[in-house]
């Protein structure tokens, strides 16, 4: 049996999700706060015998997606994906850490959702579905496609590396 104190144990992959869909530290910081307090308000809705960590991460899409909403009502908004990843020692592992943050900010907003939650933080596609409150199918091919996408974008940047080199 769950209980409210259990939900503390997933705020780290909250944390690192919500990197990586608001992009800046503080943005981020604001979504966990606020699916957090949503989870808080609304515990009495989860159904114990579903997995906890879904439903903290639907309520964040759907936190996430409500505020992208507002923002756009208001101004452009800054999804710099993964701007705060670890980035490696040496130049090229850098270089690397920086091609795959290009590539995930030029994929659509709906394949970079299930591109993190399948890939990353490694959700089933019937959990990425539920989070996402689409049909499994959709979320195998919003990942077919940005999986794709990720390996021109990241094709492109080495062909043009090399051309730039010579």
């Amino acid at each position: 049996m769950n209980s409210k104190s259990d939900i503390i144990e997933h705020i780290p992959r909250l944390r690192r999700y919500a990197r990586a869909l608001a992009g800046d530290p503080a943005s981020a910081d604001d979504l966990v706060q606020d699916t957090l307090e949503r989870a808080l308000a609304k515990y009495e809705r989860w159904r114990p015998d579903s997995d906890l960590r879904a439903w903290l991460f639907t309520l964040m899409h759907n936190v996430f997606i409500n505020q992208v909403r507002a923002v756009r009502s208001h101004s452009a908004l800054n999804l710099d994906v993964a701007r705060e990843l670890p980035v490696p020692g040496s130049q090229v592992d850098a270089l690397r850490v920086h091609d795959i943050r290009a590539a995930l900010r030029q994929i659509p907003r709906n394949q970079r959702e299930v591109l993190l939650l399948v890939g990353l933080e490694q959700f089933s596609y019937a959990e990425a579905a539920r989070i996402l409150g689409v049909p499994p199918g959709t979320v195998m091919s919003r990942l077919s496609r940005a999986r794709e996408k990720m390996r021109q974008f990241l094709a492109e940047d080495s062909v043009a590396k090399l051309k730039v080199i010579k």
